[in-house]
């Protein structure tokens, strides 16, 4: 069973804002801890990663950042920021809840969550907070044609503010490949994560490319990095069940290619047969992320 611990937040734009912090501890007292961060149009029900952290000992956090999951409000627009560092708050506090009985800390980001991490792992260079970082999928630049990365980058001010949802399209292959009413192996809660994600809003949209470049031009994360992506990507709007055996979302490519940006102290690793949430692949491209997490940590962290 998890805890569940509310983060009450300064409000924003559009009113009350809080953050959602899940708690399961290992059975025996232990100093180490990992804090997972989900990625967009995501929420934690990886109970499985929980599992495993807390079979090596280690007490397993996750967080439910504002307007996503456990932490959305009927007010709100889901996912909508202005920038990355809105998410820094409730990830500071949950820092602090959780270095209060602990000496060692990894924090394990997904996708969206795993850009994020990087940027905040910046900031706090310096003062020991995480020890480590283990970045699944992380989102380091954009999977789209050339004119869409083009309009991006192009997004100015106020359009970079609106709360304008872009005309993208909506695609259900990703949700398909993984939710159990479609065949896939995961069930999860629709309304949290539904099949064909969130709409994507032009603030949300300018936050991301201001991010991803700041990291291009190199971060300097003082801590051990294991970037995990997959070995193939594959481009689609409809499932095919190839989808169940490649990144879908990202570029694994481009992942691999922007990870040393992150600091000077990164391990990547390419798993065959990875889906964009690695820890959601097959079982055997599954076990090969827990093993070279567990061995990267045995390495750099324990």
């Amino acid at each position: 069973m998890y805890e569940s611990t509310v983060l009450p937040l300064p409000p924003d734009s559009e009113g009350e804002v809080i953050a959602t912090l899940l708690t399961r501890r290992a059975d025996a007292p232990t100093g180490r801890a990992v804090l997972y961060i989900h990625g967009f149009t995501d929420y934690f029900f990886q109970d499985h990663l929980a599992d495993h952290y807390l079979a090596q000992g280690v007490d397993f956090y996750a967080l439910d950042l504002r307007k996503y999951g456990r932490s959305l409000l009927p007010h709100q627009t889901r996912g909508l920021i202005r920038s990355v560092t809105d998410y820094f708050p409730e990830i500071d506090e949950s820092v602090r809840i959780i270095r209060r009985d602990h000496d060692s800390l990894t924090i394990n980001a997904h996708s969206t969550g795993g850009l994020v991490a990087a940027l905040w792992a910046d900031r706090v260079r310096g003062r020991g907070l995480a020890q480590g970082l283990v970045l699944n999928s992380p989102f380091l630049d954009l999977n789209v044609p050339a004119p869409v990365r083009l309009a991006a980058d192009l997004l100015k001010t106020p359009l970079s503010y609106s709360n304008r949802a872009l005309p993208l399209g909506v695609s259900t292959a990703y949700g398909q490949s993984l939710h159990r009413s479609s065949g896939g192996e995961w069930d999860y809660d629709l309304e949290l994560k539904p099949l064909g994600g969130f709409s994507v809003h032009a603030s949300w949209l300018a936050a991301i490319r201001r991010a991803q470049r700041r990291l291009h031009k190199g971060l300097d994360v003082d801590v051990p990095v294991l970037v995990l992506a997959a070995s193939n990507g594959l481009r689609v709007r409809d499932f095919v069940p190839e989808a169940r055996s490649a990144d879908i979302v990202l570029n694994p490519r481009q992942i691999a290619r922007w990870a040393t940006a992150i600091g000077p102290h990164v391990t990547c690793v390419r798993i065959p047969d990875g889906m964009h949430d690695l820890v959601l692949s097959a079982e055997p491209a599954r076990k090969q992320v827990f093993a070279e997490i567990d061995r990267w940590s045995a390495t750099y962290i324990n």
